[in-house]
């Protein structure tokens, strides 16, 4: 069985790709970021993941390299991590009451083949109304500013939401579970027959 490597230190994907139970490492890609003129959500956010898993293939040249990447998008801004209070106070402010469309990019290289997977995923966030003071308590308990949208799902953050639609909830967090465990079946290794030794 080829290793797999999340290209990727995000504890969050981490702690995703665990629920599949197969054997991992996690190395940082290291690559640029930085969105392309004119380029769209759904672009840029399968080219980084592509890239991500591109980028470790020298170091891991018989693996399956996971690599994936996030956007947020509220009307036709793309809105990144908000990194303090003051950007994550406004980035919930302006997605009060509003649709608000997340895109997660995943690639999966088969680094030996040079065959690469990608898909980009979306998945919508209904934020409710909220208050002044909702938002400050919500961002006072949490502090997620290393997140996309300014909230952790998985936490407090559910508290924000109407409702949320979408084919896998794990793509809110970072890595679309269902999508993975797809291609991965693809190139031969399915997580429920796989024996951890």
């Amino acid at each position: 069985m080829q290793q797999i490597v999340l290209a990727s230190t995000s504890p969050y994907r981490k702690a995703l790709l665990e629920k599949l139970t197969v054997p991992f490492v996690c190395a940082s890609p290291d690559i640029d970021e930085t969105p392309r003129i004119g380029e769209n959500a759904i672009d840029l956010v399968i080219r980084l993941a592509e890239s991500k898993a591109r980028a470790l293939a020298t170091h891991y040249t018989n693996h399956l390299i996971i690599g994936s990447d996030q956007v947020c998008v509220l009307g036709n801004s793309i809105t990144g991590k908000p990194h303090n209070k003051i950007n994550a106070t406004r980035q919930l402010q302006q997605a009060s009451g509003k649709c608000v469309s997340f895109f997660t990019g995943l690639a999966l290289f088969n680094s030996a083949t040079q065959s690469i997977q990608s898909i980009a995923e979306p998945f919508d966030v209904y934020f409710r109304t909220l208050t002044e003071a909702e938002i400050d308590g919500y961002l006072e308990k949490e502090q997620p500013w290393n997140c996309a949208g300014s909230f952790k799902s998985e936490g407090l953050g559910i508290t924000l939401f109407e409702r949320l639609s979408g084919r896998d909830p794990n793509t809110l967090i970072g890595l679309p579970l269902i999508a993975l465990t797809q291609m991965l079946q693809k190139e031969g290794l399915n997580p429920l027959t796989v024996r951890n030794e």
